[in-house]
């Protein structure tokens, strides 16, 4: 029995092309569903209003897209804003018990020579606020700057 050559390319052909074939209506909702939202904020300001403006937004974002992965970096004199004493410290708790996370760079603690004792409980350090930034870009976040 000699093999049918046209058959053998036609099989080829459909196994090198499947990949390439649109998806079923079936699989797109499936791959939707397991989606997830995730947004980095940076704030370099020192700016109770800002601040506000800010918390604000990531409410909104959580009431329109449901459960988002928030991370804050908080760079130079916006570190004020996350010190234990500071005005904000109760909206940023507030925040932080509804999973958002921030982040406060370690070079600009150095540089205002604050140390964790300083901090608001709880929140995360990178040693380079900036490249913090750069990172959770690289992995997908959406970068946000009100």
């Amino acid at each position: 029995m000699k093999p049918n050559i046209a058959a053998t390319l036609s099989l080829i052909a459909m196994l090198a092309l499947a990949p390439l074939a649109p998806r079923t209506a079936d699989a797109a909702p499936a791959k939707a569903a397991a989606a997830k939202h995730r947004a980095v904020f940076q704030i370099n300001e020192d700016d109770s209003h800002k601040w506000n403006t800010i918390l604000s937004n990531i409410n909104n974002v959580q009431e329109q897209l449901g459960r988002v992965d928030v991370t804050v970096v908080v760079i130079g004199p916006g570190l004020g804003m996350i010190k234990a004493d500071a005005l904000t410290a109760n909206r940023v708790q507030d925040a932080m018990s509804t999973g958002v996370r921030f982040v406060a760079c370690q070079n600009t603690m150095k540089a205002l020579n604050l140390s964790k004792d300083d901090m608001i409980d709880g929140i995360g350090y990178a040693p380079a606020g900036y490249v913090e930034i750069m990172r959770l870009q690289r992995l997908g976040w959406s970068y946000l700057r009100p």
